[in-house]
């Protein structure tokens, strides 16, 4: 039964991507004003959109899917406007520097794992807690939060994924909140991730087109910025998922690790991890990218013999092409245009409280299904060139900004999404049914409150 199962879901995936094709190819959609190739690739988002959602094939396999359809499909009718182009431009997201700093974070707690220091840690929160699950909940939350302010969110998802597992070893299978628990790491690092310019790529995006506008924002300016939205974010996320994934009259336990002195090999892994981090904090200050520093600890790792072929061999590789498909969607979409006509459908003589209110929805619903690296990278620039005062754009462009961070409705919204994802604990529909409600409320208090606060306190005191 579950083989004709699986053979019926992957017939209705064939059928609909052939579908969507043969109306892409035969309707004209001139109502739309769409080029061929924005045609084309619109069809693709729609059939990955679906497939990501319904998880009719696995979600890595849409991945390959997107790359099938924009070499064979798009590929041929985008060289018609640039013979420059080879199919390189959209095998390189699978190899990216994003991918590069998965696979870090991956191999980092992998040898965390590996040597008990995930254990070490639990027991550590667990023993400030006193196993509380309400307070252990908000404690990993804060954790998490602060950590992804500081360093890649991607690789504090990483880390305190492991600290976790040790945490639900001793929480019954059919309990939800093993669920609320492991959501919470994503979530939460999602949104430490707006705390600093550093804390995600968006932010530095954002950041470099404000100063070729003349509006240059500073560290501690920043911070002032959206701090107030930080604190209030984290609360929420708390209280959603209590609601969501309530702990009852549950006790968190975990076994004392054992008192073992620490030996040479404990010590290398302590000392990897350490350089790591500094190198994501100050790698910028000598050019270092956070994908080239993460090749540190999988060399360092694999050279010294703290993990070998086995271990390598299990790093969750299915979720570096999931996100790999979310960001050559985003290339296909900057190559033909598309982001461009999107960006024409915002209706911008709306009234400003209006305008922020579409502006939101639009880039979560963009955040939602590519990579928010990606949505931030195609929309910011395009905001930037709008004619309007700098203390207007610059509240338009931080609605983008923080809404590509509180988008995180499936596992490829956001890097951190895909890592919990590959836990298996959690599901499509666990992430959407939680993160479609923090994005729905991400969306609502960025639109009001957050604009509010920055037209009315730090826009007084910003350039």
């Amino acid at each position: 039964m579950r083989l004709l199962s699986i053979q019926f879901k992957s017939l209705a995936a064939v059928i609909f991507i052939a579908a969507i094709i043969i109306l892409c190819e035969t309707l004209t959609f001139t109502d739309l004003v769409l080029t061929k190739p924005q045609k084309i690739t619109a069809c693709i988002l729609l059939i990955a959109a679906c497939l990501w959602i319904t998880e009719v094939i696995p979600l890595f396999v849409v991945s390959f899917v997107i790359l099938a359809l924009e070499i064979v499909w798009l590929l041929p009718e985008v060289l018609l406007l640039d013979s420059s182009l080879t199919s390189q431009v959209f095998f390189s997201p699978f190899f990216s520097n994003i991918i590069l700093l998965f696979l870090g974070g991956f191999v980092l707690s992998s040898l965390m794992q590996k040597f008990g220091l995930d254990h070490k840690f639990a027991y550590l929160i667990l023993h400030r807690t006193q196993g509380n699950a309400k307070t252990t909940l908000l404690g990993i939350i804060i954790a998490c939060t602060f950590l992804s302010m500081w360093m890649s969110n991607t690789a504090t998802t990483a880390m305190m994924l492991a600290i976790i597992y040790p945490l639900l070893n001793n929480i019954p299978k059919g309990h939800n909140f093993r669920l609320g628990l492991v959501l919470s790491v994503p979530f939460a690092c999602n949104i430490g991730g707006i705390g600093t310019p550093i804390g995600t790529p968006p932010n530095a995006i954002a950041l470099s087109y404000l100063a070729e506008k003349g509006v240059a924002l500073n560290f501690l300016q920043w911070i002032a910025i959206t701090f107030p939205l930080l604190i209030l974010f984290i609360f929420i996320l708390w209280r959603v998922l209590l609601f969501l994934y309530p702990p009852k009259d549950l006790v968190l336990e975990v076994n004392k690790p054992e008192q073992q002195k620490n030996t040479a090999q404990h010590w290398a892994v302590i000392a990897i991890f350490l350089i790591t981090v500094c190198g994501w904090f100050f790698g910028s200050l000598i050019n270092l990218s956070t994908g080239t520093v993460a090749l540190f600890p999988i060399i360092a790792s694999f050279w010294m013999g703290l993990l070998d072929t086995s271990d390598f061999r299990k790093l969750p590789w299915d979720i570096l092409y999931i996100i790999a498909g979310g960001l050559a969607l985003g290339v296909a979409m900057k190559l033909s245009g598309l982001d461009r006509v999107l960006i024409t459908l915002l209706p911008l003589d709306l009234a400003p409280a209006w305008l922020y209110f579409v502006i939101a929805l639009f880039v979560g619903l963009m955040s939602t299904f590519m990579s928010n690296t990606a949505t931030a990278g195609l929309v910011i620039p395009l905001i930037t060139s709008l004619q309007v005062e700098q203390h207007y754009m610059l509240t338009i462009v931080l609605v983008v900004t923080l809404m590509c961070s509180m988008a995180m409705a499936l596992p490829v919204t956001t890097p951190p999404n895909a890592i919990a994802f590959s836990s298996n604990i959690i599901r499509s529909k666990d992430m959407i049914r939680a993160g479609g409600l923090m994005s729905l409320i991400g969306l609502i208090v960025i639109a009001t409150l957050g604009t509010w606060y920055w037209r009315s306190i730090v826009l007084l005191v910003a350039p």
